[in-house]
């Protein structure tokens, strides 16, 4: 028990009393609504207190940093052996902007690499297909080829910095070319660091970059992997995501519970599909989560993550390693948060945003620019999300103590429930089947739906605020942020470019590359050494994403109402 009979008792005779005189002050002034919830609408009570987390046994549901369920954090002395990894997300234009970005961050104290990527090579096409017409380095690097990787990572020490890839459908086109590139520089695949975001179940779910069905997407999650885990041992080959499902809606609940199933949809097709066992290959799992405005909320959610992610892995795969115990996440502030209206408020939403993720106990960061609501945001907004984290690491003195809030009331009571209602969700997906059979049936769409509808009735009708949007409004407002805008040329350059390479290349090597592809793919074996061989003779992504189209077909999103 977290607390002896006689302080419990003390305490419940404490709080008749306080409730008396709350009643009493109440009737003299009412308070400011008739309820208080988070932003995911859990309600919360006037006060918490040991009776809220009289069931708790400390080390059974808390413990010590390090130690299981690893709640306050995996590492044993937490940020004061390493600050977090400031990593910025950062995509723009062609490979050389992008690389330019990536040097300036370095240079203003950015300790890890995060690439975004345009909507073409997000989805599997090349510049110069019809698809992608006009889109080309709009909301992130345009990569067709092998050349234009080798200019993304110019001047970079793969070997000494890691590098995550926000890449879905084409993950293993894109970390092929990345593992090919690190070659190419001499640097042995043992020695490259990364991640690949990888996570194809939460594009069914939220975020909608869609290939291939299902089935043979979640098969080429399984064969990066079991490639990672043979050969590329320091590599995150999947960044389990539960940030796009909060963008799209969903509540810190629904968050935690369909991000930590899909992870254990990944981890079951591995063992079922590869016959890995659970602890060659879950160390090297990692998460991706978000970081939205109520501060309690998210720093419990995090907490709870660890909690859950620990006992599954130990009770339910029978995992014997505590490495593979470890819930290693990444996060980022909320984009959803951030609004056009009154611009610079974002820095402050980004600021508390970050301070959350922090003091939930992230391993790498990202913050939100101010003008990312607008447009792709400028070196001086980069610049300032960058000092918001390196603040908060230097001057805040958040980082002295590990999980400062353990043993608050409120976070531990909090922390339980989320874990709690998340596990109801995860029982209820066990009971259809799983995460697959789950979408199918459109369960975890339709609930965000829900949330995201109820969410904005809250907005409308005063209930939720938001400063800006519907309190404190300013009318005739005029926005004096810059804008950033990538020239229609530079897709005209970019197609140049690629054509270039197929011309120049050796066409009848790469379409043997291809067609050993093909096979690997109808055969059912790794494609990974196949990707790899084929974009070292300058096969594109899209050629690559071809054959997947042809081999394992298309999806097309239901549109569930």
């Amino acid at each position: 028990m977290y607390f002896a009979k006689e302080v419990l008792d003390s305490s419940s005779e404490l709080r008749r009393k306080w409730e008396d005189e709350v009643r009493r002050a109440i009737e003299k002034a009412p308070e400011s609504k008739p309820r208080f919830s988070t932003v995911s609408d859990l309600e919360i009570k006037r006060i918490y207190g040991p009776e809220d987390i009289k069931d708790m046994d400390f080390a059974r549901d808390v413990a010590y940093p390090g130690q299981f369920p690893f709640l306050r954090g995996n590492q044993v002395t937490g940020y004061r052996g390493k600050v977090w990894t400031m990593r910025m997300f950062s995509g723009m234009g062609d490979a050389k902007m992008t690389n330019q970005r990536w040097h300036m961050l370095l240079k203003e104290g950015q300790t890890g690499l995060s690439t975004a990527f345009d909507f073409p090579t997000l989805m599997g096409y090349d510049t110069d297909h019809p698809k992608a017409k006009g889109e080309c380095g709009k909301v992130g690097v345009a990569i067709d080829t092998l050349d234009d990787f080798l200019v993304l990572v110019d001047g970079i020490p793969m070997d000494k910095i890691t590098t995550s890839m926000t890449i879905n459908p084409p993950a293993t086109a894109i970390w092929a070319m990345y593992l090919a590139a690190g070659e190419l520089k001499g640097i042995p695949l043992e020695k490259l660091g990364g991640t690949i975001q990888n996570d194809m179940l939460k594009e069914f779910i939220a975020q909608k970059t869609l290939m291939c069905p299902p089935e043979p997407s979640v098969k080429l999650i399984s064969d990066t992997i079991e490639f990672g885990t043979k050969y590329v041992p320091k590599w995150n080959t999947v960044s389990i995501s539960g940030y796009h499902i909060r963008e799209a809606g969903a509540t810190a609940i629904q968050e935690l519970a369909f991000t930590l199933r899909d992870g254990m949809e990944y981890v079951e097709d591995v063992i079922r599909r590869k016959g890995l066992h659970v602890d060659e290959f879950a160390p090297r799992l990692s998460f991706f989560f978000n970081s939205h405005i109520d501060f309690f909320e998210e720093i419990a959610k995090m907490r709870a993550a660890r909690r859950i992610w620990a006992k599954a892995m130990k009770e339910r795969y029978g995992s014997k390693n505590p490495r593979s115990w470890w819930m290693r996440f990444h996060t980022q502030t909320a984009g959803c948060s951030l609004t056009a209206q009154q611009p610079y408020n974002n820095v402050i939403r980004t600021a508390c945003e970050a301070l959350a993720a922090v003091l939930g106990g992230t391993q790498s960061l990202h913050t939100n620019s101010l003008d990312e609501v607008l447009c792709l945001p400028s070196d001086h907004a980069v610049e300032i999300a960058l000092r918001t984290q390196q603040i908060i690491a230097e001057e805040t003195g958040v980082i002295n103590t590990i999980d400062p809030l353990a043993g608050s009331y409120f976070v531990e009571a909090l922390t339980n429930e989320m874990e709690e209602k998340a596990w109801e969700y995860i029982h209820k997906i066990d009971e259809m089947g799983g995460m697959i059979a789950a979408i199918e049936k459109g369960f975890p769409q339709m609930e965000i739906a829900d949330a995201a509808y109820k969410f904005q009735l809250q907005i409308d009708n005063g209930e939720k605020i938001m400063v800006g949007i519907n309190k404190y409004v300013k009318e005739n407002e005029v926005i004096d942020i810059p804008i950033v805008e990538i020239d229609d040329a530079l897709e005209q350059e970019q197609v140049k470019r690629t054509q270039e390479v197929r011309r120049r290349r050796d066409n009848r090597a790469v379409k043997q590359c291809l067609e050993d592809l093909k096979q690997a793919c109808i055969k059912g074996e790794n494609v990974m050494p196949y990707c790899i061989a084929a974009v070292k003779e300058r096969a594109t992504v899209g050629e690559i994403c071809d054959v997947y189209r042809e081999v394992f077909g298309e999806y097309r999103d239901p549109g569930l109402y």
